[in-house]
């Protein structure tokens, strides 16, 4: 799976350069192409979240239900057999992925209404901190600079808590959430490259999604948050969500993973911060406090350590291919 990993890697450029770099693959450019959409979709999630008058939680099983009525018809019609014969072993990993992903959503969007868009979107995209120690688990070994980058990140995540802990102990709760939600995240990742080695995107999401439904339907259920009675706006503003983030957000970076890998996918994650963080200002009004953007730059820096230590281990690796 590395070494798979790492020569997709380096053919998006992360290795280090020859004299004369080939153009990438073609399969490559498209799958870059649909990352950078699947970013700008997840870029309006927080502050469209954050506009939207309704429970936390309601909103995201109607974002994952309305996904899974979108594609019912293709995932019933046209990949009828490819459910039927996915396999136990593939079946219990998208099962697991989207349980993963019923945290993510869970924890992060009650954040959003504790803390700032900004603040909580660079703590729940901490996603490939989490990636890389989970893929060390699993026997992977990352260089040093990985480590030096997570530490960097880390103190980041402390500073920042520290100017909302000033603020108030309901924004520092939001960053605990947030960061919770970043860790779930890295899983449904991890879980999502594995599946996607052998299923289409349609069946993967398709199950995915129906398990992330169901369960913050129990959640919904449990904590008495109201799923119905809400104004035109708020439909509205829940079936935008639906489209850009979770069909073109998350369903295309279910399509990208299986080429460009985790690590890649997990890491341009990271550019959410500052599209969210730019929507929220231009729209909400909402800007972070002064002291805050010293520890957002911490983070995103330490975060490209990864990125840097990523791109150099998988230079090397294709040398020695």
């Amino acid at each position: 799976m590395t070494s798979a990993r790492t020569r997709s890697d380096a053919l998006t450029g992360a290795g280090a350069a020859p004299a004369e770099p080939a153009p990438p693959h073609p399969g490559v450019r498209t799958d870059l192409l649909l990352l950078a959409l699947a970013i700008a979709g997840l870029s309006l999630s927080a502050p469209l979240i954050a506009a939207t008058a309704a429970p936390a939680l309601a909103i995201a099983f109607w974002r994952n239900a309305m996904a899974v009525g979108a594609l019912t018809p293709f995932a019933l019609v046209r990949h009828r057999a490819e459910l039927r014969g996915m396999g136990r072993r593939n079946l219990l990993a998208a099962v697991a992925a989207g349980a993963l992903l019923a945290v993510h959503f869970g924890v992060w969007l009650p954040s959003l209404h504790m803390t700032s868009v900004a603040s909580s979107t660079a703590l729940v995209t901490t996603t490939p901190i989490w990636t890389t120690l989970l893929m060390r688990v699993r026997g992977h070994r990352p260089p040093a600079l990985v480590w030096a980058g997570t530490a960097l990140a880390f103190l980041g995540v402390v500073l920042l808590t520290g100017v909302d802990l000033s603020l108030s102990p309901r924004a520092l709760a939001g960053d605990a959430l947030a960061l919770a939600g970043g860790m779930a995240a890295a899983g449904y990742v991890l879980l999502g490259a594995q599946v996607r080695r052998t299923v289409s995107t349609v069946a993967y999401s398709y199950v995915c999604y129906a398990t992330t439904t169901v369960l913050l339907l129990a959640a919904c259920l449990c904590s008495g948050s109201s799923l119905a009675g809400y104004g035109g706006g708020t439909w509205l503003k829940l079936a935008l969500l639906t489209v850009t983030a979770q069909l073109l957000g998350h369903s295309l970076i279910n399509r990208v993973v299986k080429g460009l890998g985790p690590s890649v996918t997990s890491t341009a994650i990271l550019l959410e911060t500052p599209g969210a963080a730019l929507i929220a200002a231009l729209w909400l009004g909402q800007t972070p406090p002064v002291l805050s953007w010293p520890a957002l730059a911490v983070i995103l820096a330490g975060l490209g350590l990864v990125i840097v230590a990523g791109r150099t281990t998988a230079g090397r690796a294709v040398k020695k291919d």
